[in-house]
Formats: structure tokens, C-alpha cells, sequence
């Protein structure tokens, strides 16, 4: 499977956006909220299931690199991060999002927003677990399930929803206008 240079470029651009994202930060105790989910659900529409997903696995690689990249830092000591379950999930949200996105045949608000909402349930599904474990676990604090989902989950969702609504509004504007222009990506 060969990828054309455009792609890879592309590719490179959303990791590099990602990066970006994690450093526009506002800070909360545990997981600071940031623009990475945006850029994560963008890579996904525009860039569909497979190229939105290398995106992501190329920013989480080159984070556990030991390029600082990650909200707090990089290395591979970052999976000792309670905020590293995250990073996993988007790297499943942007390929959900891209797989129900990348051959619509028609570009409506409902039509991105439900794929949206799919691959942010998929980031909440491995991040607060993700979050869960390692502070119990490895960190040896005594926290309830409900403690993380109070931290990872509650404080975020709404934001989130926000996040959502205005990428599937986005979407029905650009994508149409990709496609009216050539770009071959957006089926």
C-alpha cells in the first residue's frame, strides 16, 4: 500500500497540529483541557479512517520518541501518564471518524455529528480507564471509578459536545468545497 507524498504531508500536518493542540492548554487538576480533540475529530473527516488514524499514531510515536510533544512532555515513560489513555483513544476516534465519514455521499450536519460523537465516545472509553488504572495501580491511589470519571470524564463532556457540534458544522462547509475542487481524499 503506497502513500502519495500529498498524503504523507497531510498526514504530517494534522501530528503537527495535534502537537500544537496539546500546548493551547487551559489547566485542570489531572487532564488539562486542550484543542488536541478538535484537530483529532478534523483529521478523521478530512483525511478519513486510514490517513486521520497515521496521523495520530505518527504524533504518539513521535512523542514516545522523546520529542516533548505531549501536554506533559514525551518519552516513553508517558504511558505512566494518568492523560496517556487519551492519546490511545484518539488515535481510534479519528479512524471511527473516518470510517463513517470518508464515503458520504452526502454532507450533512447529522450525517458528521453522530461519527463525531462515536469517536469522542471512543477517546472518554480508553481515557478514563486508562486514567483509572494507572492511578490506582501504579500511582497507589486510592480512587473509585466514579473519582475518575469525576476528574477524566464529567468536567470535559460538555466542552466536548461543543467541539463536536462545531466540527460537523465545519465539515458540511469544507468538505463539499474539497471535493468541488478536486481533492480525491474526501470520496
Amino acid at each position: 500500500m503506497k502513500i502519495k507524498t500529498r498524503d504523507m504531508i497531510l498526514v504530517a500536518m494534522f501530528a503537527a497540529l495535534m502537537a500544537i493542540g496539546a500546548f493551547i492548554k487551559i489547566p485542570t487538576p489531572i487532564v488539562p483541557i486542550t484543542l488536541q480533540y478538535l484537530f483529532c475529530a478534523f483529521s478523521g473527516v478530512f483525511l478519513g479512517a486510514r490517513l486521520g488514524m497515521y496521523s495520530q499514531l505518527l504524533y504518539v510515536f513521535i512523542g514516545l520518541c522523546g520529542v516533548p510533544i505531549f501536554t506533559g512532555g514525551g518519552g516513553l515513560k508517558y504511558i505512566y501518564k494518568p492523560s496517556f489513555g487519551y492519546l490511545i483513544g484518539f488515535i481510534l476516534c479519528a479512524y471511527i471518524i473516518g470510517k463513517f465519514t470518508e464515503r458520504l455521499k452526502e454532507v450533512k450536519f447529522k450525517n458528521i455529528f453522530f461519527p463525531v460523537i462515536g469517536g469522542l465516545v471512543a477517546v472518554y472509553s480508553i481515557g478514563v480507564p486508562y486514567m483509572y488504572m494507572i492511578m490506582r495501580f501504579y500511582s497507589g491511589k486510592s480512587i473509585t471509578f466514579m473519582t475518575a470519571l469525576k476528574f477524566g470524564f464529567f468536567p470535559f463532556v460538555i466542552q466536548d459536545i461543543c467541539w463536536s457540534i462545531l466540527i460537523a458544522y465545519t465539515a458540511t462547509k469544507v468538505v463539499p468545497a474539497l471535493r468541488r475542487a478536486g481533492y480525491v481524499s474526501i470520496k
